[in-house]
């Protein structure tokens, strides 16, 4: 056997007192590939006295995760998990993986969201060929589906779980390369804004590894993830469309916390207006009943935009000023006079220059202007060349050297 030298342990993960055998037998698979590993104990059985390497009481500490109550004592020990794994030593845990049913995933998998981008994070789960959006989150979670029930050891779990143990054990063994140490920069971007991000792209990226997310909620979210991990030392955020979907109800939210992130670890911020022109719903017949009277574009067979008015756009402006408040960081947020989005310029169905300017003036009127924090007028549309420029000379503003990888 070749012992992987150099690193910390990985974690196996789930609960002893139901699947002590299929745990056992993945830990010894790990560690017989030569990485070190803790088996980690997430039982809700008060009065367990476990085997593992990591009881629950090790976990739980003095939560009160033994109600009685399954539900609520999932949810706690989901909790307390969670804070277990953060709280470790940078470098120490290379790596987790838990098996299980839906109980052990709702267990495990908000711990592994927690966790960095790019640490090996592997859920065998009776839950994976489903929808998996609420266990894996915005993080970089691989879910395997058991096939079989967690609950035995048979020709198809052995096979399953033996896969697991060293696709994990891989993982740790077998790190990716470091990327170049150039400065990332998140950047947002939605067909309707592409031009300006490509554009912006190609004159940043011979200096910047750039990380562009489609902001399509998943991809708001993916960016605030990386930012809260303090992984990217600037965003060009040029699409925040995802509010307007959070706040009119369309189906691309990224959550009430978008921009979140940057209010917390005071991250370089340049953002505009991208897309704020529309909310999105799925097909045609997907629109909700109560905006049928509104102006729609169909912009293929399964997306359908909805114009926001110039009221929407208003409380838009407010609640973005809100956001923008809350930051105490380096921040440009830049309004394009000329257009929101490719759809919204003279000649294209939702143009509408009274709604825009609602927009507009709610942020000037909401924002708590100083040194650091400015709103600025663009005379140009959101994917001209005058604006990519003025985008390029706001990130200049607010993050004059960039020249060490946040890494």
């Amino acid at each position: 056997m070749t012992t992987v030298t150099g690193v910390g342990y990985a974690y196996v993960v789930g609960t002893v007192d139901t699947k002590g055998r299929e745990l056992t037998y993945v830990a010894d698979l790990v560690r017989a590939a030569g990485v070190e590993v803790r088996t980690v104990d997430l039982t809700t059985v008060e009065g367990w006295d476990s085997p593992a390497d990591v009881t629950p009481a090790d976990v739980a500490g003095t939560a009160e995760v033994f109600t009685g109550e399954r539900g609520s004592a999932v949810a706690a020990m989901a909790e307390a998990f969670t804070r277990h794994v953060l709280a470790l030593p940078a470098g120490e845990l290379v790596g987790i993986l838990g098996a299980g049913g839906s109980g052990a995933t709702a267990l495990v998998t908000p711990a592994m969201q927690a966790l960095p981008v790019g640490l090996p994070k592997l859920m065998v789960s009776t839950m994976a060929s489903g929808d998996v959006a609420a266990y894996v989150g915005a993080s970089d979670i691989a879910m395997l589906h058991s096939v079989t029930d967690v609950g035995g050891l048979n020709r198809i779990s052995r096979v399953v779980l033996g896969n697991a143990a060293h696709a994990l054990a891989g993982m740790v063994a077998s790190p990716v390369p470091e990327a170049e140490h150039r400065p990332a920069v998140a950047l947002s971007m939605f067909g309707v804004t592409t031009p300006c991000v490509t554009a912006l792209v190609d004159r940043l990226e011979a200096d910047h590894d750039c990380l562009v997310f489609h902001a399509t909620g998943a991809g708001g979210r993916a960016m605030e993830k990386l930012v809260d991990d303090r992984l990217v030392a600037a965003v060009l955020d040029v699409t925040t469309t995802e509010i307007a979907d959070e706040e009119v109800g369309g189906i691309l939210t990224a959550g009430p916390d978008r921009i979140g992130s940057v209010a917390r670890t005071e991250t370089p911020y340049v953002g505009s207006c991208g897309a704020l022109d529309m909310v999105n719903f799925g097909a045609r017949e997907s629109v909700p009943e109560r905006f049928e009277n509104r102006l729609l574009h169909v912009h293929n067979a399964q997306v359908t935009l909805m114009r926001t008015t110039a009221e929407e756009c208003a409380h838009l402006g407010a609640v973005i000023a809100e956001k923008l408040n809350a930051c105490d960081g380096p921040v440009r947020f830049l309004l394009p006079t000329g257009g929101l989005s490719l759809i919204d310029v003279p000649g294209q169905p939702f143009h509408d220059p009274e709604a825009d300017e609602a927009l507009f003036a709610a942020i000037e009127a909401g924002v708590r202007q100083t040194a650091d924090r400015v709103v600025r007028r663009v005379p140009a549309a959101v994917n001209d060349d005058e604006f990519v420029e003025a985008v390029l000379a706001a990130l200049a503003e607010v993050a004059p050297t960039l020249q060490e990888d946040p890494q």
